[in-house]
């Protein structure tokens, strides 16, 4: 542990560790296996990187995606770290380099994909290297219930029959008890350690909205939020995709589509533009995002209701990860939930499968609908108890108006009943709302007792009813009748006045007030001076990103040059102690971003002088 100690200081930067990471190094170190759930942005890496770096041989990580190889290894290669990866990407001669850097003892780092692993010349390539760990990340991957699964996650407990000496570490920042459980089978690590971290993201202010024009509301929340900041929006179809980083184009910002029906090459294009530019968004299916390291991502936001809240929360927690203010911002209609429960009904997955996916989505859906504290919720989906409201929720900051919302869903109710259960929503609140066009008449339904008994909601009113009274179960979408609602036995109770229904109550949406706490308070809003020396910092380390072709964040964080603002450090020695400057990086950036920070200064106390 002191030597662990000493990489951690000198290789990364840290004086200390975080919660657990240094029981989790203590572990590996001691030859054990861990599974470790920590969230996004809580330091997982480093839970695998420093005792391979400390253990003799080279640590094997399995890691799903090539973005996210290079991107680790670029990083690591900044900290003075002998880091490479193998994949697709290499020419001939280039692997085979790295394979004799590796057999070589020249390595403390190598990235593979699953994929790659798995081949008999891969494994016979390991048994002849020097290991000094294995660490599979993203191991939520192995859940064929998860809304990541790569099947040939569930090959990899190969590395403990092959190397059972070889201490092992899986790492995801999204399990449930169910996916939890799946990893310790699937990996055969029923005998590791396991570390549980707190799901908690407080950086993180958590927004959904309803109803319609969600493009628009959008659109305000970037204007008024992030204006010239980096983010992620996720649409669920390849052509909303598109749609919308047209329409944001059109509005003056720098928006880039990303899906997999888009050639590998403009694909590849656009994620480099996110990482190496400032002020990029990417407009994106959920092909984007998983393992991408970019630290100051400061808004998530989502035009569509996600699968799942595991779905939902591995998305969001992109945002933030440098731990300063981000926010998670998603709009969601009642056409997202149609679709949504008929893409799980019409899939071609077994019944059992069908009902933990319909499940999934009765979770995210109630997550939407809730009017209480929203981290709550969130956190306790994961087993995790919070004792009092976050505060830093749309739900906390901005209380909901309810209303008692049971007669109206019983009109409502019965107006599907004494229709046929035939007839989707926009028919339903033409009935209700007491219209007689031709249609109506030719069905009869004028003469109905529900005709016109809704008259004193507005059809906006109506539409949100229907779509909580679908969210909550009431009511099903029958998808081969052309959407039409049908009554189901949950709405037995309320139509016959046995129960009671509280709803939220539809409202334009309001700008939710700026409270929130951020980890670092000592380093607040900057004022004048200090924004243009932050503003000089970030030049220099884009000058400096562009001549290696890394991204920005990879020579510092936007945390680590907010912080040399705070410190103002004059020495080399007063840099060292600035979070983030490790060895390496102090006696290759040092020196000029000391420069910066004096040629600020001089100006500044000058002025003061006089």
């Amino acid at each position: 542990m002191e030597k662990a100690l000493r990489i951690l200081r000198d290789t990364f930067g840290y004086e200390r560790f975080r919660h657990p990471q240094e029981e989790i190094v203590r572990t590996l170190l001691e030859g054990d296996d861990a599974l470790v759930l920590m969230p996004t942005g809580g330091g997982k890496s480093l839970c695998y990187q420093l005792p391979a770096l400390a253990r003799p041989g080279c640590g094997v990580v399995i890691s799903p995606l090539i973005a996210l190889m290079q991107d680790q290894v670029a990083a690591l290669r900044q900290l003075g770290v002998r880091a490479a990866f193998l994949n697709s990407t290499l020419a001939p001669a280039e692997a085979r380099e790295t394979e004799q850097a590796l057999l070589a003892g020249g390595l403390d780092l190598l990235y593979i994909a699953p994929e790659r692993l798995l081949t008999e010349r891969t494994l016979a390539l390991l048994e002849r290297a020097p290991l000094a760990l294995f660490a599979i990340d993203e191991a939520h991957c192995v859940s064929q219930w998860g809304h990541d699964f790569r099947p040939e996650y569930r090959q990899l407990e190969v590395l403990h029959r092959r190397w059972p000496g070889v201490p092992r570490i899986a790492l995801t920042a999204t399990a449930d008890a169910r996916t939890r459980r799946e990893i310790v089978e699937q990996l055969g690590l029923q005998h590791a350690r396991q570390f549980v971290s707190s799901f908690d993201r407080p950086n993180i202010r958590y927004t959904i909205t309803d109803g319609g024009n969600a493009r628009e509301r959008l659109w305000r929340f970037l204007e008024r939020e992030h204006p010239n900041d980096a983010g992620i929006v996720y649409c669920l179809s390849r052509k909303k995709v598109e749609e919308t980083a047209r329409w944001l184009q059109s509005r003056g910002r720098v928006a880039l589509p990303y899906h997999a029906g888009l050639p590998a090459a403009e694909r590849e294009a656009n994620q480099q533009r996110f990482l190496r530019e400032e002020g990029v968004i990417v407009v994106a299916t959920i092909a984007f995002g998983m393992g991408i390291d970019k630290p100051d991502v400061r808004f998530v936001a989502h035009l569509n209701l996600p699968k799942s809240i595991e779905a939902y929360y591995q998305e969001t927690g992109r945002a933030g990860r440098d731990g300063l203010p981000a926010d998670a911002w998603m709009a969601y209609g009642l056409q997202d939930v149609i679709l949504l429960r008929q893409m799980a009904d019409e899939s071609d997955a077994d019944e059992q499968h069908k009902r933990v996916t319909r499940h999934k989505l009765e979770a995210m859906l109630g997550l939407c609908e809730l009017t209480s504290c929203r981290r709550q919720a969130l956190l306790a989906y994961f087993g995790e108890t919070m004792e009092a409201p976050c505060g830093n929720c749309d739900n906390c900051l901005s209380p909901p108006a309810t209303w008692d919302a049971t007669e109206a869903a019983r009109k409502a109710l019965s107006c599907v009943y004494r229709t046929g259960q035939r007839f989707g929503v926009n028919y339903l609140i033409e009935v209700l709302r007491g219209k007689e066009d031709e249609r109506i008449r030719r069905f009869g339904h004028h003469r109905l007792t529900v005709h016109g008994i809704g008259k004193e909601l507005q059809a906006a009113e109506w539409r949100t009813l229907f779509r909580q009274l679908i969210a909550r179960g009431y009511l099903e979408v029958d998808h081969e009748g052309h959407g039409s609602l049908r009554l189901t036995e949950r709405s037995r109770p309320l139509l016959w006045g046995e129960e009671k229904l509280e709803l939220r109550r539809r409202q334009r949406p309001q700008p939710v007030k700026r409270a929130r706490a951020t980890p670092r308070p000592e380093i607040g809003e900057f004022d004048a001076a200090d924004a243009a020396l932050f503003e000089s910092l970030r030049a220099l380390r884009m000058e400096l990103a562009r001549a290696q072709g890394v991204p920005p964040y990879i020579i510092f964080s936007d945390a680590t040059l907010r912080e040399m603002v705070v410190v103002q450090p004059r020495t080399l020695e007063e840099m060292r102690s600035i979070t983030g400057v490790g060895e390496h990086k102090l006696a290759h950036y040092g020196q000029r971003f000391l420069e910066v920070i004096a040629g600020i200064q001089v100006p500044l106390e000058r002025s003061k002088q006089t």
